[in-house]
């Protein structure tokens, strides 16, 4: 069984910045399309971004696109999200995802196109 746990949320100004990581166990992460989405109250959840297995291939939300990165260590088998220039809009529970199934060489932009989710790390950026 694959765990997937998120740490680095917290409390940050405007303009700050944050990064997260995912710490996987069980599989090696190596392996597999990975993702951060997010949700914050009374909205759906949303992709952030993704990465392909090899960690060529990127996909970002036109709302994080030239603030956030999501990079790979497979050494320490983890993703990361490094954000910055932070604003308020981005305040959610952010959750790491693994595609466990599929072997695409475009990850996933979808909720329904990964099967195993972190429990979440909270973010708040005030004004």
């Amino acid at each position: 069984q694959v765990t997937l746990v998120e740490s680095g949320g917290g409390l940050v100004q405007a303009g700050g910045s944050l990064r997260l990581s995912c710490q996987a166990s069980g599989r090696i992460l190596s392996s597999y399309n990975m993702g951060w989405f997010r949700q914050a109250p009374g909205k759906e959840r949303e992709v952030v971004g993704s990465t392909n297995w090899r960690g060529d291939r990127v996909y970002y939300a036109d709302s994080v696109k030239g603030r956030f990165t999501v990079s790979r260590n497979h050494a320490q088998n983890v993703i990361l999200l490094q954000m910055d220039s932070l604003k308020p809009e981005d305040t959610a529970v952010y959750y790491c995802a693994a595609d466990l199934r599929r072997h695409t060489l475009e990850p996933g932009r979808r909720v329904d196109e990964y099967d195993t989710w972190g429990r979440g790390t909270q973010v708040t950026v005030s004004s």
